[in-house]
Parts: C-alpha cells; structure tokens; sequence
C-alpha cells in the first residue's frame, strides 16, 4: 500500500492538519497515512486521534538516523505542516522519489529576518519542496524572498480556520449548571496566560467585582508548571478561588476558578461572556485566538500577537476583536461587560469572521491529490 506521511511539530499543528488528513483518507483511500511529531504533547495528541500503529516521532535530521524511516515506509508524498525546513530530511526524501510539500506555511514575523539573512543557503533546501501552500498572500511573497521558486508557491488559506470546535464536554456541562443555579455572572474566560500576565489580570478582575459582585474568572495559565504559582499568587492577593483538579462543584459566584489541568480550555470558552487570549500582554507573541472566535464570544488579546499577526489583523480590520494595552484592560473589560449590545455584537462579527475564512482543508487537500497525480 502506498504511504503519505505527515509531519505535525506539536499540539497546534497535529489539531490544524487532523481535518487535512481525514480528507486526505477519504479522497485517496489506497494510501495509508503515518503522522510524525516532534513533541510529547504532540505525539500524545496525534495518537490519540489517529491510532498508535500510524503515528511515531520524528527522526533527528541526520542522515543515518532518517534513512532507516524512508527505506520502511517508502512515501509517495510527505506533507510538512506549516515551516519545518529539515535540510537533510527534505534532500533525502525528496532524492527517494517521494513528492514534498509545505502546507499551512507561514513565516512569522520573529523568523522572517534570520531566514533572509541565511537566504542563500535556503534557496538550495527549498529546491527539495514540490509545493508549498501559504496561509496568507505575505506569506507566499516572504516564501519567494528566501528563495522558493514562484511557480511552487499558491495560497490555499489557514488550516486553522477548519478545527471544529471542541464537543461539549462534562466540565463545560458543569460550570454552566453551577452558574446558572447559582445566579452567578458574567463570566471571563482567560485562556493560555503567561508569567506576568495573571497580576493584571486578577487586578482587573477585582475592579470587575466592585461593578459585578457574582463575576465569575476562569483562569488557565499556558504551562502546567506555573500551576502553583499562580494558585499561590491568588491566596496572596486574598482572592476566592477553586482548583478544577479538585472542584467538587461548589458555587464560583466572586472567584477564580484555576484550570489546573490539560485540554479543557478551547470547550469552555463557550461558558465566556468575554474571553481574553494570553501571552499578548507582555511580549511572548500571542496566541489563537480562533478558539472563542467560534463560539461567538467578544475576545480581548494584548498588543503582543506576532505569532498570530495575519489572524489578528484579519479580526481587527472586521472589528471582531479588541485589542489593548495592559493599562487599557480593565477599562475595556469593564465596558464590554456593561454593554450587551456591544457586546454580543463584537462576538457576533468574530462568528462572521471565522465562517468567512472556512476552506483550506478541502483546497489543500485538492492540491495535494493533483501533486500526487503529477508521479
């Protein structure tokens, strides 16, 4: 049977090229698929969604250490998802005969500068890929600046924009109850934040609670490690607050309920009256803000959103995200949760925004069935 394989780095990238691959399985039933990540989480993910027997780590870009991969698995066509250059891997598999391509490729802004400066050497990498679809139209043309050939470059559109948002879930199921019994309200969802970040935050929440008395915090810091730190910044500052881990169902009415665990998140943006989205505060680049944007909640984000800019641009010129300063914060906070109107509009344009941009699985996808045709 003829094999695809598919490279997704870590956890955002197995989530944007899981549609990819379902669609890929339906239009080419007599390949089979193997997916490869690079990080734990990742590979934890990817196997989890596509079976042990299909997914491995990915081999270390050394020659002797990739050959054994290519000679068992004998792939017609390897996918890359968004930009992992591998000199040696691209070269080989490339020399074996299989097709390569680059898909949701971007090159951020944080990259772009080190890749031009080293744009000689990559023009001679890059020869090794088929075809690379870019999320967006600057990607393409950064694409061309290092030196992809024009001919091999399309924009098929952000993967990302596909990701179905996640089943309702029995902790999404619970919260709402608690809530909803307890007259508790509104609810602010603060998503993936980062170190410096949750004492803003939490300043701005106690501001909210003098207006909102039963508002409801659910705060899920970005890495599991600094779950104690910020459970400890909270007993210091005096302010109510519930570990999930350990949540037995009590009432949040004027607390923070702490998200201690892993992969709950991106459901209960869907309990957010507003959502703001971390690491956008304080310059670490941001994160998706995709996640509330589907379920049509107002989202908030930092002016620190390099990682994200084509995503958050698009949203800000549709007037479908808000994005401040960390002295702005409170204020904007404040008055969104003060106008309905506002409001709901705001989460309403984020909706619009999102349905607008579906698509690049099915368009990938068709361009990866005329690639293969091309053997």
């Amino acid at each position: 049977m003829p094999v695809i394989w598919v490279h997704a780095v870590s956890v955002g990238e197995v989530l944007a090229v899981a549609g990819l691959v379902e669609e890929l399985q339906r239009r080419l039933p007599q390949y089979r698929i193997f997916i490869s990540t690079t990080t734990d989480t990742g590979q934890a993910l990817a196997r989890k969604r596509f079976g042990e027997a299909s997914v491995f780590y990915f081999p270390m870009d050394f020659a002797f250490a990739i050959r054994p991969y290519l000679k068992a698995l004998r792939p017609k066509l390897v996918v890359i998802a968004e930009t992992e250059f591998w000199p040696n891997f691209l070269r080989l598999a490339h020399g074996r005969g299989a097709r390569v391509a680059v898909v949701n490729a971007r090159i951020s802004d944080r990259s772009w500068p080190s890749y031009r400066r080293f744009r000689g050497l990559l023009r001679k990498v890059l020869t090794n890929v088929d075809l690379f679809l870019a999320q967006t139209e600057e990607d393409a043309a950064r694409l061309r600046d290092i030196g992809a050939s024009a001919e091999r470059v399309r924009v098929a559109g952000n993967l990302k924009f596909d990701i179905p948002a996640p089943a309702a879930s029995e902790i999404v199921e619970r919260v709402q109850r608690v809530i909803a019994e307890s007259g508790a309200g509104p609810v602010l969802v603060c998503g993936s934040t980062v170190d410096g970040e949750e004492p803003l935050l939490l300043k701005a929440f106690e501001n909210l609670l003098v207006r909102h008395p039963r508002a409801v915090m659910i705060l899920a810091p970005r890495h599991p490690e600094r779950f104690p730190a910020v459970a400890a910044l909270l007993e210091q500052l005096s302010i109510r607050f519930w570990r999930r881990s350990v949540w037995n169902g009590a009432e949040l009415s004027g607390g923070v309920l702490l998200l201690d665990t892993i992969g709950e998140l991106a459901a209960l943006y869907a309990v957010a009256d507003v959502a703001f989205v971390g690491g956008s505060l304080v310059p670490r680049g941001g994160h998706n803000i995709i996640e509330p944007a589907q379920y049509g909640v107002a989202t908030v984000v930092g002016n620190h959103t390099e990682n994200f800019r084509d995503i958050v641009s698009l949203f800000q010129s549709r007037d479908a995200v808000r994005v401040v300063g960390p002295a702005e914060l409170p204020l904007v906070l404040m008055e969104l949760l003060a106008n309905d109107g506002e409001r709901m509009a705001l989460g309403r344009r984020a909706a619009e925004t999102m349905r607008s941009q579906l698509g690049a699985t099915e368009r990938t996808a068709a361009a990866l069935q005329e690639l293969l045709a091309r053997l």
